[in-house]
């Protein structure tokens, strides 16, 4: 009996997990987990998934326990674990961005820079990153692992934080002040480096990896479709930002063509009356899943 192909797959558990689930659904890949369960469905009976803390992804995939994974690169650096980096996906919690780990401080803070933590306490979930931050400046620190919670420490019981924020609102709603950006995190595709030097394995990662840049690049875009005259066609073309040319092609009625294109959405409702206002007729705006460049 021929053995079953099977690619493990970790996602992240917590705040990534509900767009790391539809991004997959806009890939085409359908996962549903039960509250407290661990081992989400997936709609791909070649692929295995486990639900691991963002933090343990890397380490995971570095000893071969799963062949592929998503986590942020904050994590990998933090893991010190050596992964095949295979793909930077763009998104976080809370939109389409990546987000930042920072060193702050309260606002009434005497620290003004990297080189004031000289002797003082730090507290974060990120202690080797920080080690490494603080050798690149000369600085000898306390840095302390913290378990959560770490913006309401400051000031009694640390002098500063390195912390992930997306939006900085809790840091402020903490009276905190950000007086430095360690670094900028983006979830990343990761693979076993042993998984990646077996040919059915890497063919799966490589074909998931398509789909999913695709569902990335399809992000805030959507697709217009419309009937314009030949004589207005170039004026129309003409104020039509596209992701490559529009698509022209002929129409049955004579003197008239068939104009599709992808714009951002954003675009797309400042741009529509004016092309009805230029004549353009049976104008369409659709959806779009997937853009694969």
């Amino acid at each position: 009996m021929q053995k079953k192909h099977v690619l493990k797959l970790g996602l992240p558990k917590g705040s990534l997990q509900n767009n790391t689930f539809d991004i997959f659904k806009k890939a085409g890949f359908t996962i549903s987990a039960e509250e407290r369960s661990y081992f989400p469905y997936i709609d791909d009976e070649e692929i295995e998934c486990i639900l691991i803390r963002a933090q343990e992804i890397a380490r995971f995939v570095e000893d071969g326990t799963i062949d592929v994974g998503v986590t942020g690169k904050d994590w990998i650096m933090e893991s010190k674990a050596h992964v095949a980096e295979i793909a930077e996906l763009i998104y976080a919690k809370k939109g389409m961005r990546p987000v930042k780990l920072v060193l702050a401080v309260p606002k009434d803070s005497k620290i003004k820079t990297a080189r004031d933590l000289e002797g003082k306490r730090i507290a974060t979930e990120f202690v080797n990153i920080t080690k490494d931050y603080l050798k690149k400046y000369g600085v000898s620190a306390d840095v302390e692992f913290s378990w959560g919670a770490t913006e309401v420490k400051v000031p009694k019981l640390v002098d500063a934080i390195i912390e992930l924020t997306e939006t900085g609102q809790s840091l402020e709603a903490n009276n905190l002040k950000i007086i430095d950006v360690v670094m900028e995190s983006t979830p990343r595709i990761i693979a076993n480096k042993q998984s990646l030097s077996d040919e059915w394995k890497k063919q799966k990662i490589d074909h998931m990896v398509t789909l999913l840049e695709g569902a990335l690049a399809a992000e805030g875009k959507v697709g217009l479709k419309m009937n314009v005259s030949v004589e207005k066609l170039k004026e129309i073309v003409g104020i039509l930002p596209a992701l490559r040319k529009p698509t022209v092609s002929m129409l049955n009625e004579k003197g008239w063509v068939a104009v599709e294109v992808i714009v951002n959405e954003v675009q797309a409702r400042k741009i529509i009356p004016w092309l009805k206002k230029m004549g353009a007729e049976g104008i369409v705006e659709y959806p779009l899943n997937k853009v694969i460049l």
